[in-house]
């Protein structure tokens, strides 16, 4: 597969889609290294892929704070739902509801084209 979809990219959005392949390839990793630590019958082996798979998991968290400093709806999104509790399909519905939320009009004194 292509790394890039779209050409003349800026040098953010290739970095961008650097981290964004790279947290794909290591949650893939963390999944490969779970399942085989689930069906291992040897405990040190057992114990060794858990580990690489904790490892994985330390890339893969960092990758997305990487991408939470430098895409602003990572940062928006991961406000709204990390570090929760309760229903995360809750928490979407109230994110939903405030940006449905009318915003508050000026008066009319605030408004340069009615002076």
């Amino acid at each position: 597969m292509a790394q890039y979809h779209e050409v003349n990219l800026s040098s953010k959005v290739k970095d961008q889609a650097r981290a964004l392949n790279s947290l794909k390839e290591e949650i893939e990793a963390i999944d490969w290294y779970n399942q085989r630590a689930d069906v291992c019958e040897d405990t040190e082996l057992q114990s060794i892929l858990e580990h690489n798979r904790d490892e994985e998991t330390e890339h893969a968290v960092m990758l997305f704070e990487w991408l939470r400093r430098n895409m602003p709806a990572f940062e928006k999104e991961a406000a709204d739902y990390l570090f929760t509790k309760g229903s995360l399909l809750d928490l979407e519905a109230q994110a939903d509801s405030k940006e449905e939320e009318p915003k508050e009009e000026k008066e009319d004194s605030d408004n340069i084209f009615l002076k």
